[in-house]
């Protein structure tokens, strides 16, 4: 852990946290814009070596080679690599046997897992307005995400399985990296790079390359890798190992509004009431969450 992230206020961790969900907000928006026609494996190879890039930039910046972040335990290193690319591969692969939607509803189930453990990181006992915003979140972004309508199909079991799995490998990642607050956020460029590297051998085994077609699609595609996946990552990191964990996961659930609202600005979905609803569930989920009396507060702080 450097001197300065050993100094900073959980409020403001919180906040550099709650970045990342802004920006995961419009992975989306930026997805939509590369054309759509890049495979998930390649798209992920891109990302995550842009991310670290970013990073590098980070390290030219302050006059550092960065290879002292590198030198990381195993179990970090298991922990990074793991997560970053075991969501995502079990993510990929569960869009590709079932629906969209439902892939979406089960996948989102990360946050509220998130508060429900956060109790057996931080050793304090789950405070019932994280809980109760939490479940009042989820029932936004269950509405949000599927307009109301969903229909379940048994044929599609190992896709929902595959979603499941995706909410437990995010949530246990994310509240573990609170048990290794002695690795920087920095390592998170080795993680990434590392993560590059599985997945571009994977698309070079599975997949055919396809390249962006013009120049409003690349700067999408760079968009994605410095935006929803590399300062997004660096950000949660950092919140999940200083910042309050369940508030964390209460306002993670603006990430798929914000999404939908990107989507709207720029002509790429309609308006529907499900999405007014879902805004005022959320925003009320988040602001139950973060509220506390004056006995809850000094409990509530991480």
């Amino acid at each position: 852990m450097t001197a300065s992230e050993s100094r900073v206020s959980p409020a403001l961790a919180t906040l550099v946290g709650s970045s990342a969900v802004a920006l995961w907000g419009s992975l989306a928006l930026f997805t939509r814009l590369t054309g759509g026609q890049i495979p998930p494996f390649q798209l992920m190879a891109i990302s995550f070596a842009t991310a670290f890039l970013v990073m590098q930039i980070r390290w030219w910046w302050r006059g550092e080679s960065g290879l002292q972040y590198a030198r990381q335990p195993l179990p970090a290193w298991l922990l990074g690599v793991g997560g970053y690319f075991s969501y995502h591969a079990c993510y990929f692969a569960a869009m590709n046997l079932a629906p969209a939607v439902e892939v979406s509803l089960i996948a989102y189930l990360w946050p509220l897992f998130i508060v429900l453990l956060s109790t057996l990181v931080t050793g304090l006992p789950l405070l019932w307005n994280h809980l109760l915003g939490a479940l009042l979140a989820l029932a936004g972004c269950w509405l949000l995400l599927s307009g109301g309508d969903t229909r379940f199909d048994g044929d599609y079991l190992n896709g929902y399985l595959l979603a499941f799995g995706c909410s437990l490998i995010w949530s246990g990642f994310s509240v573990t990296t609170r048990k290794m607050q002695a690795v920087p956020t920095d390592a998170a460029g080795w993680f990434c790079l590392a993560t590059a590297g599985l997945a571009l051998l994977m698309h070079l085994l599975l997949e055919t390359s396809v390249w962006p077609a013009n120049s409003l699609q690349w700067l999408a595609l760079v968009a994605l890798g410095v935006g929803p996946v590399g300062i997004a990552f660096f950000t949660w990191d950092y919140g999940m190992k200083h910042g309050n964990l369940a508030l964390l996961g209460v306002i993670s659930y603006f990430a798929p509004l914000i999404s939908v609202a990107l989507l709207l600005l720029v002509g790429e979905s309609e308006w529907r009431l499900e999405i007014g609803l879902a805004a005022v569930a959320i925003s009320c989920g988040a602001f139950l969450a973060s509220w506390s009396g004056k006995k809850d507060k000094k409990m509530a702080a991480q």
